[in-house]
């Protein structure tokens, strides 16, 4: 099965740099405009939408929960796509209420640069960090950690995309996303049609395991519902197609993104609960599945995995070109610099994989919580044009936030043990109640504190 996913790689790899011709124009490398000055279409910023927050992790993600906790597993990875239904409220009030060109640019203008210097940490960490996530996924497809073959796919794959990647910077990122969706979504109703026409298959399997709010798939749909509401605006490649195209457009493609994605990610999931639901006690996911469907399908699986990978790369590679030469414009806004910046983080990414896995792995999904600072400023300072919240409430909900998230991975990670014997979504509830009621407390009592002091200022005794 090594040799066919190979040459599948192959294919998808080769299709994508036909697509990626050299651009020349900083516009099109940064922001996605045609050769003719163009900007992206509804059906482009959707199949890009899609295909770049689907993960090759994120369909771990979904099937892992769902071969653990069932149906509710699943259904509460699905919930984050709902991020896009926010993401679209996110970016109109950015771009049309309060006229800023990125969420630097609003942050810096009511917090300064403690504003940006905060986002632009979290971000950047999300972005290397979904590199190495990626590329430890297509490792994994093809072999045993620290395996020759393990090795050699993971820098080959990283070559690849970074070679198209540069070549076309956003542009080629968008003009790959739609060919990679259309190959996914053929791949994966191919895969669904194999499962449903099999013998092994039951509806019923989905109701393996029942609703109980104490249960982990419940905790962690609640955990979900509470994260969403900041989860986009710390998502870089999520806001930059935010800024691509007129009004009507962005906010189409982001509420067909979230109905797409989330019957993607549910169908991808219902093969972790089909396997959860016939396994034999020990057996882990990937053999269950291998048993009950046979190579042909996991193939398909596994290439579903390794377009999502792809997909993802390229666009968090020109996301991270944008971020450190348009938005924090550390080097001038150069094709030549953006392609070093490309370079570099998928040389961090690289390190990454190769230095160790086993705690980095877990680090990435701490990055909900990191991102749960935002809350507070979403809903006072964009939702609610409140510009009196000072930045002390900023900072601390910031802390809080990074805070709260060292503690999940601490205690998810078993390094501590300081909230009891819960499960570790519990913890994590706890946690995200906490950091989002704590954020807003803050900015509420910033706010009220400002306005105390302007009116005794204008009325002194």
């Amino acid at each position: 099965m090594i040799t066919e996913l190979a040459i599948f790689t192959g294919l998808i790899a080769l299709a994508s740099i036909l697509l990626s011709p050299t651009t020349k124009s900083e516009s099109s490398f940064f922001q996605g405009t045609s050769v003719s000055g163009y900007q992206p279409g509804l059906v482009t910023l959707i199949f890009s939408q899609v295909t770049t927050w689907i993960f090759a992790r994120s369909l771990m993600n979904a099937a892992i929960l769902g071969f653990y906790y069932g149906l509710w597993g699943t259904l509460a990875y699905a919930a984050y796509y709902l991020s896009f239904i926010t993401g679209a409220a996110i970016i109109d009030s950015l771009r049309f209420t309060h006229g800023f060109s990125n969420v630097q640019g609003f942050l810096n203008d009511r917090f300064g640069r403690a504003g940006t210097s905060c986002y632009n940490f979290v971000i950047g960490l999300r972005l290397v960090s979904e590199v190495f996530a990626n590329l430890l996924v297509i490792g994994i497809l093809f072999g045993s950690v620290g395996s020759d073959i393990y090795t050699i796919s993971i820098i080959v794959f990283a070559v690849v995309t970074l070679v198209y990647s540069m070549a076309g910077g956003l542009s080629a990122s968008l003009r790959t996303d739609v060919m990679q969706m259309v190959v996914f979504l053929v791949t994966l109703i191919v895969l669904m049609v194999f499962v449903i026409a099999g013998d092994s298959f039951s509806l019923s399997d989905l109701g393996f395991k029942p609703f109980e709010f104490n249960e982990p798939g419940p905790v962690l749909l609640a955990v979900a519902l509470l994260q969403v509401w900041s989860y986009p605006m710390h998502d870089p490649v999520m806001m930059d197609r935010g800024f691509l195209a007129d009004r009507s457009t962005t906010k189409r493609s982001f509420y067909h993104a979230a109905w797409i994605s989330i019957i993607c990610i549910i169908s991808f999931g219902s093969l972790g609960i089909f396997a959860g639901a016939n396994a034999i006690s020990g057996e882990g996911m990937n053999d269950t599945l291998t048993r009950l469907l046979g190579d042909m399908p996991m193939l398909l699986i596994s290439a579903t995995l390794i377009i999502s990978a792809m997909s993802t790369l390229d666009s968090t590679l020109s996301s991270s070109a944008k971020l450190m030469i348009m938005d924090m414009k550390l080097f001038d806004p150069t094709i030549r610099k953006g392609r070093i910046v490309m370079s570099v983080f998928m040389l961090m990414g690289l390190l990454l994989v190769f230095l160790g896995n086993k705690d980095l792995f877990s680090a990435v999904a701490v990055s909900g919580t990191a991102s749960m600072y935002l809350a507070p400023v979403i809903f006072f300072s964009l939702w609610g044009g409140r510009t009196d919240i000072p930045v002390w409430s900023y900072l601390g909900s910031f802390l809080l936030a990074v805070a709260g998230a060292v503690l999940y991975f601490t205690e998810s990670s078993t390094y501590s043990v300081l909230m009891g014997d819960y499960h570790k979504y519990t913890k994590l509830l706890f946690i995200s109640v906490t950091v989002l009621v704590g954020g807003c407390m803050l900015f509420w009592v910033g706010g009220k504190t400002t306005s105390q002091t302007a009116k005794m200022a204008q009325n002194p005794a």
